[in-house]
């Protein structure tokens, strides 16, 4: 029976959980308890089991990977039953909704939809315009306040009347004149997507009806991280059937950044009263001290719900910590156990290392680097956030949508055609004043004046009118070469012929493939009058930063906690535990934010299946000068019988000096007179060896004597500049 499938491997609590399919539940899973698996067997028991219609059922999840993981993974119980389930982020569940409905607001379907830079666009443009200076207003403040508002459901008057200051009214009227050219260029950002479909619920309550009718059961994937928003919106749509299933640990709350709430998830009961509470406290992933430890730490912690997790896996090495004497030893004590465990038959993909803040990976790398250790950063930059991928889906942006201002700043001088920014500021000054797109308006201004500068724009304009006849006749793949060949951008690249401009050649061809995958899986879909290019441009838009890890076989992960959440790996290394590191400075005097902080830890623990190492240093380079560090409050949390200290192998007075600055280093300089010939000249062509980068050649160099900079293509690093005084070369 396929009820006994759905079941097979259930533990009771994971059982109780999927049967309990009727009124309000939560399920407070811990870390590693299988909460993905008791989602996707309830949705699979309420289609096959219950005889509930899949289109029926909402689950909402916080990642695009963990959606499409859980769709198929019903998909393989249920096979085509499962076809008309809707499952997504909130961000994607709401782009679906007002594709359909946004008309009710008074907005045109075909909107576009802005990331981060867009957005920053904007507000400096709202600053322009109230002759505003953005180097005494930052712009990303502003655009972070923004979205605070955003993530609270408060609309622009809201923001007005809850101002407390001069700085927060500023930051009201901008917020309200962002949103006018948000309007005027028919965009919403992220914020607008999930606010603009509460507002739509708020105001038309019979759109609201049809979407509680549609979805009798929801599901609700991490409901520790919802904001006030999201928050609202899962109980609109929840309020006529109140069958919500949310799915989610308070230990494991760490985007308060973001605007999640905590008590969202542990004021629930005093939502739904009626609500059952079931929790999931059998890891499937750690040994039991790793487990133990963590619970140690987040104990101690006022905001949350008791609950023990314990693991059928027998034995468990303790908690490794180290105290090195600086960041130099503490990466050197982790590239060294990485390379044990490789020699123990463990894989280098098995190995994460974990920090606080970004900034802490720069001694880590240099040491993988010096022993050839493959690795990877996770939250570099993505791939649709490369510069040659935004510009190539501005061009998309703006054929679509002629009233997307923001593309059209950013792809009119790309490649360089001599569009300079006056002629632009003229344009803007023109749309302002007589209510034109920018399109428009930079089309009045080419009319209105000659020269060259009349004539390329001209030319610009009518390239774009030439694509947009284009759009509607040629694959997605070919649209984007036609693109790429009519705007000169290859040929850009190919002119510049440097290592950097064939890898962004690369990426775009790499862009093309993507497109041509795309339109093969999506040729028959039918989604009322959206092409196929409307739908790409959403999912491309829709892409996070919580969707980028992929397991890239035999690296080592570096990664931010934040980065880290729902991962796993054989062998973690958590460095940095150290006040003022982790717990971050930030939170100090601030017992909620300290709180978030054991919360971020506790995850970092539980990452780890089979061993914990966690360092801290005595000393460690920031901002450019030594600091003498103290050891986190986090790990005195940790009883000592789950720990074993590991020593220093530097003896402890070589590191430091009696006034605790940064000692000079020896770096020997006579490398120098040798890749010279003795003349003094250092040549390009020479080969050299750097300790860090290893073997590279001499391409161009710049200055002269000790400061001289040196640009050296590496065999293994790549492109580097470095300065000879500090470089600590030697003749290959």
């Amino acid at each position: 029976m396929l009820s006994d499938s759905i079941f097979e491997g259930l533990n009771p609590e994971q059982r109780q959980a999927v049967e309990n399919t009727e009124g309000p539940s939560l399920v407070l899973a811990g870390a590693g308890s299988g909460k993905t698996r008791v989602l996707t067997s309830r949705i699979a028991y309420l289609i096959g089991g219950c005889g509930i219609p899949s289109e029926s059922i909402l689950a909402v999840t916080f990642t695009n990977k963990a959606a499409g993981e859980m769709k198929e993974r019903v998909g393989k119980l249920l096979g085509p039953e499962a076809s008309d389930l809707a499952i997504g982020t909130f961000h994607s569940i709401c782009v679906r909704i007002l594709r359909r409905e946004i008309g009710h607001l008074g907005r045109s379907r075909g909107f576009v939809i802005y990331d981060d830079a867009d957005s920053l666009g904007v507000i400096k443009e709202v600053l322009r315009r109230n002759d505003l200076d953005p180097k005494a207003h930052d712009p990303r403040r502003i655009r972070w306040r923004i979205d605070q508002w955003k993530n609270a459901g408060t609309l622009p008057a809201g923001a007005m009347e809850a101002a407390y200051d001069i700085d927060d009214e500023l930051s009201a009227r901008i917020y309200a004149g962002y949103q006018r050219m948000l309007l005027d260029a028919n965009a919403l950002d992220f914020g607008d997507i999930i606010l603009a479909t509460v507002q739509l619920f708020r105001q038309h309550p019979r759109v609201l009806e049809f979407y509680q009718r549609r979805w009798q059961y929801i599901l609700v994937d991490e409901y520790q991280d919802t904001n006030g928003v999201q928050y609202e919106l899962v109980h609109l749509l929840a309020a006529e059937h109140r069958n919500l299933c949310v799915v989610g640990d308070p230990d494991q709350s760490i985007y308060a950044w973001r605007g999640a709430n905590v008590r969202n998830i542990l004021e629930f009961e005093n939502d739904y009263s009626e609500a059952r509470v079931i929790k999931l406290e059998r890891n499937y992933r750690s040994t039991q001290p790793i487990l133990t430890a963590a619970s140690a730490v987040v104990s101690n912690n006022v905001a949350r719900r008791d609950k023990r997790l314990v693991t059928e896996r027998e034995g468990g090495d303790p908690i490794h910590i180290f105290e090195a004497e600086d960041d130099r030893e503490e990466a050197q004590f982790v590239v060294r156990r990485m390379l044990q465990a490789k020699g123990d038959g463990e894989s280098f993909g098995g190995c994460a290392v974990l920090y606080r803040t970004n900034a802490q990976s720069r001694a880590l790398e240099e040491e993988l680097l010096k022993y050839d250790v493959p690795y990877t950063v996770v939250g570099g930059v993505r791939f649709y956030d490369r510069a040659e991928i935004k510009d190539a889906m501005a061009y998309l942006r703006l054929l679509v949508n002629p009233l997307d201002d923001q593309a059209l700043r950013r792809i009119v001088n790309r490649p360089t055609r001599g569009i300079g920014k006056t002629t632009m500021e003229r344009a803007s000054e023109r749309a302002a004043e007589q209510e034109l797109t920018l399109l428009d308006a930079l089309g009045q201004t080419a009319a209105s004046g000659g020269g060259r500068t009349g004539t390329k724009v001209r030319a610009f304009l009518t390239m774009i009118e030439a694509l947009r006849e284009d759009m509607s006749q040629l694959p997605l793949d070919q649209l984007i070469g036609r693109i790429l060949d009519q705007s000169g951008y290859l040929d850009a690249l190919i002119k510049e012929a440097t290592p950097e401009a064939e890898s962004r050649r690369d990426n775009l061809l790499e862009l093309m493939a993507s497109a041509r995958d795309f339109d093969a899986a999506n040729a028959d879909l039918s989604d009322e009058d959206r092409t196929v290019l409307d739908l790409f441009l959403d999912q491309v838009a829709l892409i996070s930063d919580l969707d980028q890890w992929e397991d890239r076989s035999d690296r080592v992960s570096l990664m931010t906690v934040h980065s880290a959440k729902g991962l796993e790996f054989p062998y973690v290394f958590l460095v940095g535990l150290e006040e003022r590191i982790f717990p971050h400075a930030s939170s100090s005097g601030d017992e909620e934010s300290l709180e978030e902080e054991r919360r971020l830890c506790y995850v970092a623990m539980t990452r780890a299946m089979d061993r914990l190492f966690i360092t801290h240093a005595s000393a460690r380079m920031r901002y450019g000068e030594r600091s003498f560090q103290s050891p986190s409050r986090f790990l005195d949390e940790i009883p000592d019988g789950l720990v074993e200290r590991l020593e220093s192998r530097r003896p402890r007075s070589s590191t430091r000096s009696s006034s605790g600055s940064r000692r000079e280093s020896s770096f020997d300089y006579s490398y120098s007179q040798e890749a010279s010939g003795g003349d003094g000249e250092i040549q390009p062509g020479t080969r050299v060896r750097h300790p860090v980068f290893g073997v590279g050649e001499i391409i161009e160099v710049q200055g002269a004597g000790l400061n001289q900079k040196l640009k050296i293509r590496f065999e293994r690093a790549g492109l580097k500049t470095v300065v000879v005084r500090y470089a600590n070369l030697e003749m290959a």
